[in-house]
């Protein structure tokens, strides 16, 4: 979306093929066709206008044979009437990109975090282009050889070396058996640095020590993730995580978590709040992540009691822990390792966590359910401080305060039902009143609403729900996760985010219900790699950020984050779908506007669209 770095402009985009290229035409031709189509816009949009208000259905202005076969995801053509065409085939190809930005990620670019202080890894945060000049108006190329990752769940497992090519990680951790090179592809053993005998095993430990069946557990946050393993494996006890790791200038593991189809984020505790609600993991997860827990009066730990639901647990391996055994491993002294565990106790008892067990090579802590008998902690922080800010918000070390408890029984903002009951169930921040305007009632109707709306996605986009097609799926203005709770069934997941600016912040309560989700503002780019995404849905967020910023800079950020044939569904009203139908043109995406699912007198519409596949060429593949 953006490039570049904060003091010289990116390198030039360059076109890779001849469809990229512009022919050049003289200023007078240019500007006659300028008004050709300026006027041809006006009269079309006059004559929607008036077909709107005379009740005639909006898709039967696209004729069906004008719009081609979509690869891996066929329309259902009984939904449109072939009565008139519009042609947006004149719009303006918007060019490709060179090579060099292949994986280009532009508000975590290593080049630009060099500027950064690198105290406290604040160097390796977001920090976004701030200048117009920088803005990126080209699409990403996918390396040479790109291919549909495998289906869930073998990519669990492996994933294609063209897709991802990088070799490093597999000399560099060769003894953690994170991943291994085999010709054509990659392959992901389950091993880790802390779990040898495989990420497998190393849970079944864990639940030795804490249930995991009963599903009290469901949403865990993975600190340092490498690439996922943990996370990956967890899926297989209904147990959803979000795996965060720093953007590094070559290792690429949340590329590699992605890849393998499992939910990630870069991301990494420095000077700002994660982009998480309060109160959202059951778990929170460091299998030596290598972050210093006990420094910086235990900052960091604060933010995880911060992100902790009421109970929840904090499990760390690694050094320190069991020190006695593996300081010589370590490379560090016995007198440092000891040192630093009793400092991560005092930093976990000014939390009021209790530890419920040290064993072998696992620690855990657990979070009280309120803080009614929390007399020796830290500062409570100001009552008008909301946890819930967490977009670009700085890290405290005052004690986030739960809700407010009328015993020592009672836990803070309401007790959770066990999954898969949670998904259903109305959230303690609904029916607590916390979230101003909605209500129990307004919960179930969503609930009720975004499971017609996705069986009506379905009839249109017969792959959906279908096994092997998708698996990463984005919904960019989520309400409160209505989209991913009616996909439940299907083998995906789904980033739930919340724009910074929605009028509710919602975020708190897709959590309370056993989904995943982060902030973010779309006039950003997002913290997450080219190709992330199989599906992207986007309910009125053109709407929602019209006037703020552009909306072309919207739609190339998700041609970046979105993989070579992804789908793509957008809701919104008449007017805004025909801006955002003439730029998808541009974008060379194949797309069908379809009537909204109560029938054509309603103002919103829906766009669906598939982006074409298309590669860097056979002689830029040179990034092993």
């Amino acid at each position: 979306m953006m490039g570049g770095g904060d003091s010289t402009p990116p390198p030039p985009y360059q076109p890779i093929s001849k469809s990229s290229t512009t022919t050049t035409t003289s200023s007078s031709s240019f500007s006659l066709r300028k008004s050709f189509l300026l006027l041809l816009f006006l009269s079309l949009f006059s004559y929607l206008l008036g077909a709107y208000h005379n009740g005639v259905r909006f898709t039967s202005l696209f004729k069906t044979n004008k719009i081609p076969s979509l690869p891996l995801c066929t329309f259902n053509r009984n939904t449109t009437t072939a009565t008139t065409a519009v042609d947006f085939n004149d719009t303006a190809p918007i060019p490709r990109c060179s090579v060099n930005y292949t994986e280009y990620t532009p508000c975590e670019d290593p080049i630009r975090s060099t500027r950064y202080k690198r105290s406290r890894m604040i160097y390796r945060e977001r920090h976004c282009p701030k200048e117009k000049w920088e803005a990126l108006k080209c699409r990403i190329p996918a390396p040479y050889g790109y291919r549909n990752p495998f289906p869930w769940p073998t990519s669990r497992d492996v994933a294609w070396y063209a897709n991802v090519p990088h070799r490093e990680l597999t000399v560099e951790k060769a003894v953690q058996n994170w991943v291994q090179y085999e010709g054509d592809r990659f392959r992901f053993p389950g091993g880790g640095t802390m779990f040898p005998n495989g990420a497998g095993a190393y849970i079944d430990d864990i639940g030795k020590l804490i249930n995991l069946k009963d599903g009290s557990i469901r949403t865990a946050l993975d600190t340092g993730c490498g690439v996922a393993s943990w996370g990956a494996y967890l899926l297989s006890h209904d147990v959803l995580t979000m795996s965060i790791a720093p953007r590094d200038t070559h290792e690429a593991q949340v590329q590699f978590a992605l890849e393998r189809g499992v939910p990630a984020i870069i991301g990494v505790l420095a000077s700002k709040r994660l982009p998480f609600p309060s109160r959202a993991f059951d778990i929170s997860h460091c299998s030596r992540c290598l972050i210093p827990w006990a420094q910086h009066d235990g900052i960091f730990l604060n933010e995880v009691d911060r992100v902790l639901r009421p109970g929840g647990y904090w499990i760390l391996s690694g050094p320190p822990i069991h020190w006695k055994k593996h300081w010589k491993g370590w490379a560090r002294t016995e007198k440092d390792l000891n040192e630093e565990q009793m400092n991560i106790e005092m930093v976990a008892k000014s939390l009021c966590w209790n530890k419920l067990v040290e064993k072998d090579d696992i620690a855990i802590w657990q979070k009280p359910i309120n803080h009614f008998n929390c007399k020796k902690a830290r500062p409570i922080c100001n009552p008008q401080t909301n946890p819930d800010i967490a977009w670009y918000t700085d890290l405290q070390t005052c004690l986030s305060p739960m809700p407010e408890v009328s015993n020592k029984e009672e836990t803070a903002g309401g007790v959770l039902d066990n999954w898969p009951r949670r998904l259903k169930s109305t959230p303690p921040r609904i029916y607590t009143g916390t979230i101003e305007g909605v209500t129990s009632q307004t919960f179930s109707k969503d609930y009720e609403l975004w499971k017609k709306r996705v069986t009506h996605y379905k009839k249109v986009n017969n792959q959906l729900g279908k096994a092997g097609r998708y698996r990463n799926l984005l919904d960019m203005n989520a309400n409160f996760g209505g989209f991913a709770a009616a996909l439940i069934e299907d083998p995906v997941w789904v980033m739930n985010v919340v724009p910074v600016h929605s009028k509710v912040n919602s975020l708190g309560a897709i959590y309370e219900r056993g989904l995943i989700g982060t902030y973010h503002d779309w006039c950003e780019a997002m913290s997450t790699y080219p190709r992330t995404y199989d599906l992207i849905h986007a309910d009125s967020v053109f709407s929602l950020y019209s006037g703020r910023c552009e909306l072309e800079d919207i739609l190339v950020e998700m041609d970046r984050i979105l993989r070579p044939e992804g789908s793509v569904i957008i809701r919104d009203d008449v007017d805004m779908l025909l801006k955002v139908k003439s730029i998808v043109n541009g974008l060379e995406w194949e797309s069908q506007i379809v009537e909204h699912e109560d029938g054509s007198l309603q103002r919103q519409k829906i766009l669906f669209a598939v982006k074409k596949y298309w590669t860097a060429p056979a002689d830029s593949n040179n990034l092993s």
